[in-house]
């Protein structure tokens, strides 16, 4: 388990034990291949200058522990502006899109403008990965470094707070990127704020959508995350990112709640 990815060329890319989520062994938590599609994505026809501020990926089905295969295209491209749309398949089958926009970075004269509070210090002790019994814990879960700062683990009740950091690289012999690091943690945003039952119900995201202002520094990244849901309605995870530095971002999940 040296890295979630190895690259295969030409496109595919095998799937390593690491990438597998906690609801089964054989199906992928989407931080991998959201972090992998971020990965093609600014290596496709790269520009001077220009960085990817916001990506937004659809998870139509299941990511399977496989073989994948990544495409980029370039949708639309102007002087200061371009659209990106991505695409992940497994067995011939879709199963992540993404659209990005990449766009020119701000001048030097642009004000620093931050309005949360700086995030609290790195917990000194690592915390348990989960609290769902049952829960598949060798995979992502622990490829993935947790210090939680309110509570014990995942899926607890309330709004929570959590560093985290990658123990492994995403592609084996590549170096990970700022953009990468962050959308391989984002979609656990959920999770780190989850108010909702998900033993009684399922719930599951069905997207993840990532806007940076800056891009992260350094290999600990910071969730505060919190949930919103109404019934006759859905789910909403709303988060803010941080490094050590302080706020760079938000992350954003529509949240399917429905019976088991």
């Amino acid at each position: 388990m040296d890295a979630f990815y190895r690259d295969l060329g030409d496109g595919r890319y095998e799937s390593s034990v690491a990438t597998a989520g906690p609801w089964s062994p054989e199906l992928q938590h989407a931080g991998p291949p959201s972090g992998l599609l971020g990965a093609v994505m600014e290596r496709h026809q790269p520009r001077e200058g220009f960085r990817i501020a916001r990506i937004t990926l659809e998870i139509p089905r299941p990511v399977p522990v496989a073989e994948l295969e990544v495409r980029v295209t370039v949708r639309h491209s102007t002087a200061r502006t371009e659209l990106l749309d991505g695409e992940i398949t497994a067995g011939g089958r879709s199963v992540m899109l993404a659209r990005a926009w990449r766009v020119v970075t701000s001048p030097d004269d642009t004000p620093t403008l931050r309005h949360t509070p700086p995030p609290p210090p790195v917990p000194e002790a690592a915390t348990s990965m989960v609290a769902i019994p049952g829960a598949h814990t060798a995979g992502y879960l622990s490829a993935m470094e947790w210090r939680f700062v309110d509570s014990a683990a995942f899926i607890q009740n309330g709004p929570g707070t959590a560093w985290a950091r990658q123990r492994i690289p995403l592609i084996a012999d590549a170096e990970d990127t700022p953009l990468t690091r962050a959308l391989t943690l984002a979609d656990s945003n959920w999770a780190v704020g989850s108010e909702l039952d998900v033993v009684r119900q399922l719930v599951i995201n069905t997207d993840v959508t990532l806007a940076l202002h800056r891009d992260p520094v350094g290999e600990w990244l910071c969730l505060r995350s919190e949930t919103a849901a109404s019934p006759d309605g859905s789910g909403l995870a709303t988060g803010q990112l941080h490094d050590l530095s302080g706020d760079c971002g938000r992350v954003l999940q529509t949240l399917l709640v429905a019976e088991r």
